[in-house]
């Protein structure tokens, strides 16, 4: 097992991942930026360094600095979490071309699968399902035509390097498609550096069900069973579970071998995920594979007791998986609900600034990722997820009744978040009868309203709870100063106090 490894991450993912290295043992290093000096993953690494200012592109996308502090503080290996360089093949190359060890795929397979176009067609060839399309880049609008007319409206334009909904654009009439498709090749482009867009059938109301998978490099694979993200916002997940509501065990063993499949068709190695889009009539097909930590990885922890991250650990570390298919069990269920530093009643705009109080549940089968702390200051150069918060329990109805009691426990002030938005969730019809798709959020957002809170009052509590707290550090710091003198300490604590 590695005896030292670099943290390239910040935030909640940082946090976590640093943990598991406590837990093993292993020594740690970590990075940051100017914005991050005090951030909350720089109190957990042992050894903490500089890397830049404060935006991305000039701290944490640095390759050359990050395998500088690699090689100065003589890591054995990195993780690279998720975002920033997670997928990134040229960071995976210069950590191979270091002699460090990158925890996670070759680059050789971050290539494959980073390709959208390519990953499709890798899986197509082994007789995995995949959404009719182009079956490789649109060059120009004419072919873009041709090919709406052959697979017939409505259609996706999809970047073919990238994700996260970035410059992708559902097309419904052939009038839509050429801004269209110069929207996604510029957003494409902005993104990812890579132009190159492709068009597949756009599925009405599908839903999202991906599956866990761990690969070693001795020819060993297993999934870890499905994750249900079809709530979600312009792409972008915001609330995950396990199992799902539509899975049946045949669909769950079909899609659990076919995930099986596209991973050593991709001679795949670590831990991955394997996206697909479910129809109406429960017909799956392959979506892209992501090659990396997903930030919904403890959904699956929740239900299987397998850390995953220490799995990444020891299959870098050229270990076999002691984990064998047949003895994986899915125990109860699990609810992940991503806590963002957004105002979900202002169109989720940016919320950043001072966190000047956080109180979070706790109780039975309640976990908090967490990235932030009373004090912090949100930084705006940064995806805006702080937290995560996950319930598990025997039931999925059980999880949602604790995610509710869980969420109203929940409580961040100094900046908006997206709680209310979860809370709202989880008090809709559709979602609690598991009656929904990767629609639910744009049909829930537009009939329902939020629960106002009494914003003045939350501030003035805030305020208050704020000066309490200073208040306190004071008297702490009189009472080190007094030592043992009980008169010269009362006196001091009196006058304090008025």
């Amino acid at each position: 097992m590695f005896k030292k490894i670099l943290v390239a991450n910040r935030g909640e993912i940082a946090v976590r991942v640093l943990r598991a290295c406590r837990e093993m043992g292993i020594a740690s290093a970590t990075v940051y930026s100017d914005a991050d000096q005090s951030a909350l993953h720089t109190r957990y690494a042992d050894e903490v360094y500089h890397i830049g200012r404060a935006p991305a592109a000039e701290s944490y996308l640095r390759i050359d600095k990050i395998i500088e502090v690699a090689k100065r503080t003589k890591v054995e290996a990195i993780h690279p979490g998720y975002g920033f360089l997670a997928e990134n093949t040229d960071f995976a190359e210069a950590c191979e071309a270091s002699g460090i060890v990158f925890i996670g795929p070759t680059s050789k397979a971050i290539r494959l699968l980073g390709d959208k176009i390519i990953s499709k067609k890798t899986m197509s060839d082994v007789g995995i399902p995949v959404i009719p399309g182009s079956g490789g880049a649109v060059v120009d609008e004419s072919e873009a035509q041709t090919m709406a007319k052959q697979i017939g409206f409505p259609v996706l334009i999809k970047a073919a390097g990238g994700g996260g909904g970035k410059g992708m654009r559902v097309v419904r009439e052939m009038k839509e498609l050429t801004s269209a498709l110069k929207q996604a090749v510029n957003e494409a482009q902005s993104a990812f550096g890579n132009p190159t867009v492709f068009i597949e059938k756009f599925l009405e109301s599908p839903r999202h069900i991906e599956f866990q998978i761990l690969a070693d490099n001795h020819g060993n694979v297993v999934h870890l069973f499905e994750r249900e993200c079809s709530v979600q916002r312009r792409h972008q997940k915001l609330i995950e579970e396990s199992p799902s509501a539509i899975m049946t065990p045949d669909l769950r063993a079909r899609m659990g071998q076919a995930a099986v499949q596209a991973v050593k068709a991709s001679n795949y190695t670590n831990a991955g995920t394997v996206e697909f889009m479910v129809d109406k009539n429960r017909n799956f097909y392959f979506l892209e594979m992501n090659t990396r930590l997903q930030v919904e990885h403890p959904v699956t922890e929740m239900i299987t007791g397998i850390d995953i991250v220490k799995e990444q650990f020891r299959i870098a570390a050229g270990q076999r998986l002691l984990l064998k298919q047949e003895e994986i069990k899915m125990n109860g269920a699990a609810i992940e609900c991503r806590i963002s530093a957004e105002d979900p009643e202002k169109n989720f705009a940016p919320s950043t600034g001072r966190i000047v109080e956080i109180v979070e549940p706790g109780g039975p089968g309640v976990r908090i990722d967490s990235g932030v702390y009373e004090g912090f200051d949100v930084p705006i150069y940064y995806d805006p997820l702080i937290a995560k918060l996950l319930v598990w329990a025997s039931s999925r109805d059980q999880a949602i009744i604790r995610a509710k009691r869980a969420l109203k426990e929940y409580s961040i002030r100094g900046i908006k978040t997206s709680i209310p938005f979860h809370i709202l969730v989880m008090n809709t019809p559709e979602f609690i009868k598991g009656e929904y798709d990767t629609t639910f959020i744009d049909k829930v957002l537009g009939k329902v309203k939020y629960k106002k809170e009494n914003h003045e009052v939350a501030a003035i509590a805030a305020a208050i709870g704020q000066i309490l707290k200073e208040k306190r550090a004071k008297i702490s710091e009189v009472k080190k100063e007094a030592g043992v003198n009980p008169w010269k300490l009362s006196s001091r604590l009196k006058m304090m106090r008025k």
